[in-house]
């Protein structure tokens, strides 16, 4: 396996990287750059990364086995280009942008490069090293786009290495990657932005629209958090697929508001959209955002939410969040609580049975 790896960008998806393969990697050496220096004090500090360089020493990866770009799409061939004249002859460059054809043709201008274009399909509205985890990529897809340069060989240590996260790698054509993620990602982003900027140009004086969106509005625009900087550049890789996917959606909304204006009944649209949806359980488990949360069911009474609080904390169980869910459209408990590593949520919800408590597992 290979064992000496670069990263350059460390937050939450180079942050991850490194802490996964601190964990799951013997005599793993790390080597990391960043824009910001705090992050990388952090990670040497936290045993993370073994050493680091501010943007202006690429002379630190000249041992690396592999490098990683971790950086924002526009950014990566900038990073590729300074990396060439100082890595091993052998050292595979990869990175992990969302979108993969453009950078695949930037890649082609390069002589003597060993380049697996990457897309790992987890992570969060969170940024920063700071929210980077170990875990992130269990059970989620990480996408390979090899140009034809690569050996077997070498996309066998690269498959090897994306196993060894947790993730399920998946080898496609670089244009079919961004029709699919268009669809599937870039999109429903662009729609949860779309959706939170109308919530805030349309809220009345009271702001009664910012105060009641919680449930399944909550939910559904969660990833309108994520970074603007990212996205940003993410359309403007993407474009065409994105316009293609985004009239198609137009499409759907148009046909509603038809069926709505023409008082007809959408029981066929929902139960359609339902029947979808339920569907995507029954695959192997993908996560894109790495979310442990149960909710359980508590009366208002003082100190219930005390008594569960203290009931696993008393067993060792580490709580990220708790908070009272106002807003039961979409969820049938009251009490959100989330966990930072999945063998404490379920640790919490046989305690929490055992003891009488109704949890309820979502979807």
């Amino acid at each position: 396996m290979l064992k000496n790896i670069g990263i350059i960008g460390l937050g939450l998806i180079g942050g991850s990287l490194a802490k996964c393969f601190r964990q799951r990697i013997d005599n793993v050496k790390i080597t990391a750059m960043n824009r910001s220096e705090k992050s990388l004090t952090d990670a040497l500090a936290d045993g993370v990364i073994d050493r680091y360089s501010l943007d202006e020493d690429m002379t630190v990866f000249s041992e690396c086995d592999i490098v990683f770009v971790c950086t924002s799409v526009d950014k990566i061939p900038h990073y590729v280009e300074r990396l060439l004249p100082v890595i091993k002859k052998d050292c595979i460059i990869t990175d992990v942008g969302s979108t993969k054809k453009k950078i695949f043709d930037e890649m082609l201008r390069f002589e003597g490069i060993n380049f697996i274009g990457g897309h790992p399909m987890a992570g969060s509205e969170k940024t920063g090293y700071k929210s980077a985890k170990a875990h992130l990529f269990e059970n989620a897809f990480y996408i390979l786009t090899p140009n034809d340069k690569i050996t077997k060989a070498q996309l066998d240590e690269m498959t090897e290495l994306v196993e060894c996260t947790g993730a399920v790698p998946i080898v496609l054509d670089p244009d079919h990657h961004d029709y699919v993620v268009a669809a599937v990602s870039h999109v429903p982003h662009i729609i949860a932005s779309a959706l939170v900027n109308t919530v805030r140009l349309y809220d009345d004086s009271k702001e009664h629209m910012h105060s009641l969106a919680a449930g399944g509005f909550k939910d559904i625009t969660r990833i309108a958090s994520s970074s603007p900087e990212v996205w940003s550049s993410i359309c403007g890789d993407n474009r065409e697929n994105i316009l293609k996917m985004l009239r198609a959606f137009r499409e759907s909304i148009d046909f509603a508001e038809k069926k709505i204006e023409d008082s007809e009944s959408l029981y066929d649209f929902f139960d359609e959209a339902r029947d979808y949806r339920n569907s995507f359980t029954s695959r192997a488990p993908i996560t894109r955002d790495r979310v442990y949360e149960i909710y359980v069911d508590v009366t208002d009474t003082p100190g219930a939410i005390a008594k569960i609080a203290t009931l696993l904390m008393n067993e060792n169980i580490n709580i990220t969040n708790i908070g009272i869910v106002n807003n039961r459209e979409y969820s049938d408990g009251a009490l959100q609580i989330i966990f930072g590593e999945p063998k404490d949520r379920e640790r919490a919800i046989n305690i929490l049975r055992k003891t009488n408590h109704t949890v309820l597992d979502k979807e």
